[in-house]
Order: C-alpha cells, then structure tokens, then sequence
C-alpha cells in the first residue's frame, strides 16, 4: 500500500472540492494561463480568482510566475499524481465488486425464464 502524507491529500482534495478551482484547473491543463484569463470565464473579481489560485497554489496543483505585471499560472500535475495513487486503491476495490456484480448478471441473463405462475385456487378473476 502506498503510504500518503495526510496533510498533503487533505490541502489537494479541499482545494479540488471547489467547481471553480476544477474548472481553473482544466484550463490550465491546456497549457499556462494569466490570472485574469483563469477569471474571465467566471462572474469573479481579479481578487476572488486569486484567492482561488493561491487555495490551488497551497496544495501545490499550480506555480504562478510572475512576469512584469502579468501573473502566469501554470499546472503542477505531480500532487493530482498522488491523489490518483491513494484513489487507486478505491478504484481496485469498486472494479472488483463491480466485475463480480457483472459475473451475476451475464448468469442470470444466460438462465431460462422461469415458468409462468398458476393462479392460487380462489383467486381467480378477483
């Protein structure tokens, strides 16, 4: 089992349990991005996007390089490395019990219908 620091998953899960700071992150997959245009697709000031980017910045998942008067942030995928390890072995677990519930449904699929019910006596036309 791969051993994780708890502080460092905590800081990256709170800072990925926020729409707007996923959404951040996605464009900055693309490549860098300023902080104005991590804002622009958002109804937010310049100062609510970077507090955004510095929650991101805490947990590691971005640099923020700063040139002239432009900020320029950038992806740091090595932390979203470490929450996939730990998320790996949850993902072991559910593929497991997902395989065995895909086993029984292919059997019962493969099973003759069951024959149709008699009535009860008295029961009928009721």
């Amino acid at each position: 089992m791969v051993e994780h620091d708890s502080h460092t998953l905590d800081t990256i899960f709170h800072a990925l349990g926020d729409t707007t700071r996923r959404a951040m992150l996605g464009e900055l997959a693309d490549g860098e991005r300023t902080v104005g245009e991590l804002a622009e697709p958002f109804v937010m000031s310049l100062a609510a996007a970077s507090k955004h980017i510095k929650v991101l910045e805490a947990a590691g998942l971005v640099r923020r390089d700063i040139r002239g008067r432009t900020h320029v942030c950038s992806l740091d995928p090595v932390p979203l490395m470490r929450a996939d390890q730990w998320l790996g072995i949850y993902r072991r677990f559910w593929s497991g019990r997902l395989d065995a519930l895909e086993k029984i449904l292919r059997a019962e699929d493969a099973a003759p219908p069951p024959p149709p019910r008699k009535p009860l006596p008295g029961k009928e036309g009721e």
